[in-house]
């Protein structure tokens, strides 16, 4: 047996679907298909339950995965210390810290210090990138941590909630809408919106339309921005209502008001992701940030 169907058998456990599998390995079906098969034939038993409908684990793959686990971490462990020895050792001293949009960067800025003292011979390099990219960029292990937002498909990493977000409006002063304490997706229907692009937070946008669907609204996005302050600048000068996360603000825009948005989905976890074995630095920075997130942040003087 191999690498290449350990990872077969791991991913077709974790998805229970070979096509998902497939696709998050970046193989075709048909290499995985029979990786699992090789697999199965070494060991002298079936890992899966195959229908037409639906994939599930046998008794052996139940076993079995928690091994297979913890031999591909023990391969991961010994490629990095070799490319570490490889590279003088300067591969084992440097993580990469990816952030998504619109994610508290405050809490990343009060933490990073105190992670910087801890570990004063590690390079820490911040990297802006959508959640979506950071779950394959961990599962690769080109990254050591990442702060994104919660969506389906989070396997393969380990996930920590930071802070449940509120989704709010940005509405002109001088807008109908203005003197509402609360918006829903209703009030909204129609309305021509402003947020952010799908492909830098896919997780939020499938939630944002989820709120509308529930509410049975109609989301009319018009125009998207890759910044908070961006999507404040159209509101401002009239083209419609903004839509982002509260955690995105740190002061309300002249002329604008921030009106928390009311009803189903319209909260989303902020959450922070490592990889299945993170490495020293990456679980410090994680637990930072854990703690830092439950205490009330302090206004500069």
């Amino acid at each position: 047996m191999d690498r290449i169907e350990l990872e077969a058998f791991v991913a077709v456990a974790e998805e229970l679907h070979f096509g998902r599998a497939a696709a998050r390995l970046h193989r075709g079906q048909p290499t995985v298909s029979d990786a699992v098969r090789r697999l199965e034939s070494a060991l002298g038993g079936r890992l899966f339950h195959r229908t037409s409908r639906r994939v599930t684990l046998t008794d052996l793959g139940e076993a079995l995965l928690p091994d297979a686990r913890a031999t591909l971490a023990q391969l991961r462990r010994f490629q990095q210390r070799g490319r570490a020895l490889a590279a003088g050792d300067r591969a084992r001293t440097t993580l990469v810290v990816a952030h998504a949009e619109y994610t508290g960067q405050q809490l990343l800025l009060r933490c990073l210090p105190q992670l910087r003292d801890r570990f004063p011979d590690v390079t820490i390099v911040p990297e802006c990138m959508p959640t979506t990219a950071q779950l394959t960029a961990l599962r690769a292990e080109t990254i050591g941590l990442g702060i994104g937002w919660a969506a389906g498909g989070i396997n393969g990493v380990r996930a920590r909630v930071l802070s449940t977000e509120r989704f709010v409006a940005l509405v002109p002063a001088a807008h109908p809408l203005a003197g509402h304490t609360e918006l829903s997706a209703a009030e909204l229907s129609t309305t021509d919106l402003l947020t952010w692009p799908h492909q830098i937070n896919s997780g939020l946008c499938d939630r944002l339309l989820a709120a509308f669907q529930i509410g049975g609204a109609d989301l009319r996005i018009i125009r998207t921005a890759d910044s908070v302050q961006a999507i404040a600048a159209h509101v401002a000068a009239g083209a419609g209502i903004g839509i982002t996360v509260e955690s995105a603000l740190d002061h309300e825009p002249p002329g604008l008001r921030i009106i928390p948005l009311t009803g189903p989905s319209t909260t989303v976890d902020q959450v922070v992701l490592t990889p299945t074995d993170p490495t020293d630095t990456a679980t410090a920075l994680r637990d930072l940030l854990l703690h830092a997130s439950k205490e009330p942040a302090v206004a500069d003087l």
